[in-house]
């Protein structure tokens, strides 16, 4: 199985209102496991970023004014994604730029070069319902560090949103206790875990036998009721049980 993590970097919120992608980060993964073979391109927007924007990812309009246009790496990315599963974190953010500059160009959508889009943002609302689910409370509730993301990147962001989704799909790995049982409930792993036959044996007559001379002496010793035979009595747990 092929899958692309992708993230994007944009001039603002709206493509509509003439807002562009200036970056595009795209890392691979194969049969769960990461390749290296990564796709990242700045590209030069032609236009200014918002104020907020700019606070975000820090992509200026002079250090993206050499950068090459969408046109210009449009058939990359679209050979680059064709045929994979494509993992996005709030996928109708991302889409909606790239399909809006795949029709710029004439080009069918985005979506329609890949088998198919996975919005981890409605994986983890799934998994953790009521809980924060940005990337970066994913990151810390998986155990991701992310202590060297100080700015938005389209590639970075794409790398650990990979760990994430990666994180978020392993499913019951260990045979210790230390598993983080709220996931498992919520993602019905429980359900499909296929438990061994319980077999019971029984204490025979003698061995019977052997427990109550056992707790007799207990009793003498404590001079009164041992607290395992007190046990017994107030569960009232039958003989040979």
């Amino acid at each position: 199985m092929r899958q692309i993590v992708l993230d994007t970097e944009t001039t603002g919120l709206n493509p509509r209102t003439g807002d562009r992608i200036i970056e595009v980060g795209c890392v691979e993964i194969r049969n769960r496991m990461l390749t290296g073979n990564n796709f990242h391109r700045y590209i030069n927007p032609e236009r200014d970023s918002h104020e907020d924007a700019l606070a975000v990812h820090g992509l200026t309009t002079a250090f993206l004014s050499d950068k090459p246009k969408f046109a210009q790496i449009v058939e990359e990315l679209r050979a680059y994604v064709d045929g994979a599963e494509v993992i996005i974190h709030n996928a109708p953010f991302d889409l909606g730029f790239l399909d809006h500059e795949f029709r710029l160009l004439g080009i069918k959508p985005f979506s329609a070069h890949c088998s198919r889009v996975i919005d981890t943002l409605v994986n983890a609302k799934e998994l953790h319902p009521g809980k924060r689910n940005s990337l970066d409370a994913l990151c810390d509730r998986y155990g991701i560090s992310n202590a060297h993301r100080k700015l938005h990147g389209a590639l970075l962001d794409a790398e650990l949103l990979a760990d994430v989704y990666l994180a978020m799909t392993r499913g019951q790995n260990s045979l210790t206790m230390e598993v983080d049982v709220e996931a498992v409930v919520a993602g019905g792993l429980l359900d499909t875990v296929a438990l061994a036959e319980v077999c019971v044996v029984r204490a025979s007559a003698d061995e019977m036998r052997a427990h109550e001379a056992l707790l007799d002496g207990l009793d003498k010793q404590v001079k009164g009721t041992s607290v395992w035979r007190a046990y017994a009595q107030e569960k009232e747990i039958a003989p040979g049980t």
